[in-house]
């Protein structure tokens, strides 16, 4: 019998990969935080989430044709970013709040964390029902 690591996993996969890129985005808003004119940018995790684990596209549109293209291809990753609308606007144009960011950071951070070692203990049980122990 074989193991499906996608159901032995579950969502916690998925999960990790989207909270890296997260920080990524919310680490390139730090580094851009005396730019002016550049718009902070985030993504709505719950939303992409949910699309990744129910293999949804981006737009909702589904595929009724194995030649038709997928959206993700067409509009490339950055059409799930969003802008983030600051509380106290800039006079540069700048959108990017360093309290805001720093604090997103923090919770994507220990959100990361904790998908990680989810997925740590879903290993362990593996490797603990491999070796029959």
């Amino acid at each position: 019998m074989s193991i499906s690591f996608d159901s032995a996993l579950g969502i916690h996969e998925t999960a990790l990969r989207l909270r890296g890129q997260r920080a990524g985005i919310l680490a390139n808003n730090l580094a851009n935080i005396d730019t002016p004119n550049f718009k902070a940018r985030d993504l709505d995790f719950k939303q992409i989430l949910n699309q990744q684990t129910s293999g949804g596209d981006t737009f909702g549109m589904q595929m009724t044709n194995e030649r038709h293209m997928s959206t993700d291809s067409v509009f490339g990753e950055d059409a799930s970013l969003l802008y983030r609308t600051p509380q106290q606007p800039s006079i540069d144009g700048n959108t990017v709040e360093d309290q805001i960011e720093h604090a997103e950071y923090m919770k994507n951070s220990l959100a990361f964390q904790a998908s990680f070692q989810f997925l740590n203990s879903k290993f362990q049980s593996l490797k603990t029902a491999i070796r029959g122990d």
